[in-house]
């Protein structure tokens, strides 16, 4: 008996769709947007670079010190609508740092395993939606949960773009490239002042949280469709011992023992207590203490893009990128010297200086990132972070204690003493890593 004759017609799918029906198309095509493009590093063009990887990541960094620092002008309305007392709004603050701290080393894990690109695509949704929940919080706990899920959503965005940074670009461009990502994040936060504060007069503050979810959701699809993905590579699984690599790298341990304690110190001072010795040692009002801290904003985004094409100017000349640091640190260490001696005719002077060559401290993440292998710069990057983030509400909290060690005045001011003291402190603890680089770098 003679087989049937095969049929001319094509198989249909169990769905009773033709191959190659639109609909299967259309349903693939999430599929395809979530691995993206893939390119070999190496491969893009500058322009290609620029606005593929350094544009979306960059705005990324921006939302994030937007988000970070918003709360400070966000304050009157907070108390009001919530009747938060100082310690409730303190903490409430203070969740986001505990948050984002928490979050470092799973993100860490994850960029290395799964690339920055889909990371932060998915952290950035989680922000967009810890944005909406703020703005909808009616009480502390609402709001405190809220702040804690925006900390995790924005806890990749400079890992996630030091990753790709660090992955696209020749290693002597990383550094200067890495200043202009942080003059973004500069941005971010001098966006949270006065800009802020004008939106505020044509809306409410829940509008203006809604605004800047929609901003997460808008930059996590730019990086979505725009950045390109390597090929991948097999991920390494987590082990303790992968961990241990990391913090004895000696890359790791020689750049963490010069800039880490210098770099929480950066974060520690600039962030609460720069603003309290300007009011409480020179004595100026609230109109010129606000115009030197935006003096200072401008002083970190200028200072990030010069110290980045001064790293790239010394690298041609034969200089380690450590070297570059370790002689901003010891200027650094010297502006507090300054502080501790109470330098009267500089207290104009002293606090955008500080924050124009604490700048410095940021080199760390780039040193580190270019000497660890490919499949740890995610998690080195991260631990790193972790320890800064630490070591900033130590050294905020510890200040603040050596503070109160004096009597206020009775109208609240501290004496210049208790600010010397603390200062000296700060230059004490940082003094034996600058001196042991300096001593091994000239033996």
């Amino acid at each position: 008996m003679r087989p049937p004759a095969a049929s001319s017609e094509p198989p249909s799918l169990p769905s009773g769709r033709a191959p190659g029906d639109w609909r299967d198309s259309w349903l693939a095509a999430p599929a395809r947007w979530w691995r993206g493009r893939e390119r070999v590093p190496g491969t893009l063009s500058g322009p290609a670079t620029l606005f593929l990887v350094f544009v979306p990541f960059a705005l990324g960094h921006f939302v994030s010190w937007l988000l970070r620092s918003v709360n400070a002008m966000l304050a009157p309305q907070l108390v009001a609508q919530a009747s938060l007392t100082p310690a409730q709004l303190g903490m409430l603050t203070s969740t986001y740092f505990l948050a984002f701290a928490a979050a470092q080393l799973p993100i860490g894990i994850a960029l290395d395993r799964y690339g920055p690109r889909r990371v932060q695509f998915v952290l950035l949704l989680v922000a967009a939606v810890g944005t909406l929940a703020f703005a909808g919080g009616r009480d502390f706990a609402g709001l405190a949960i809220a702040r804690a899920l925006m900390g995790v959503g924005l806890g990749a965005c400079f890992m996630s773009a030091i990753k790709a940074l660090t992955t696209w670009l020749p290693a002597h461009k990383v550094p200067s490239v890495q200043g202009y990502l942080i003059a973004a994040g500069g941005l971010g936060a001098a966006t949270a002042t006065l800009p802020v504060r004008l939106a505020l007069q044509h809306m409410s503050w829940q509008w203006l949280m809604i605004w800047l979810a929609a901003a997460c959701i808008v930059v996590a699809l730019m990086i979505l469709f725009l950045a390109p993905t390597p090929p991948a590579a097999p991920p390494r699984p987590f082990t303790f011992s992968a961990l241990a690599e990391t913090f004895t790298h000696p890359v790791f341990r020689e750049t963490a023992m010069l800039v880490l304690l210098p770099h929480t110190v950066f974060f520690g001072v600039q962030g609460l207590w720069i603003a309290r010795w300007l009011a409480d040692v020179p004595r100026y009002g609230e109109q010129a203490i606000a115009w030197l801290l935006y003096l200072g904003m401008a002083a970190v985004i200028f200072g990030s893009i010069a110290v980045g094409m001064l790293t790239e100017w010394a690298a041609k000349r034969g200089w380690r990128a450590l070297d570059v640091a370790a002689a901003g640190i010891l200027v650094f260490v010297l502006l507090q010297c300054a502080f501790a001696s109470g330098w009267r005719p500089a207290h104009q002077v002293l606090p955008v200086l500080f924050m124009l060559v604490g700048c410095v401290t940021g080199m760390e993440y780039s040193i580190v990132a270019q000497a660890m292998p490919p499949a740890l710069t995610g998690r080195a990057s991260t631990c790193l972070n972790l320890l800064i983030f630490v070591g900033a509400f130590v050294v905020q909290a510890g200040f603040g204690q050596v503070i109160g060690l004096w009597q206020p005045s009775p109208l609240g001011h501290y004496p210049a003493a208790a600010y010397q003291c603390a200062f000296a402190l700060l230059v004490l603890i940082q003094l034996p890593g600058l001196c042991r680089y300096l001593l091994r770098r000239f033996r």
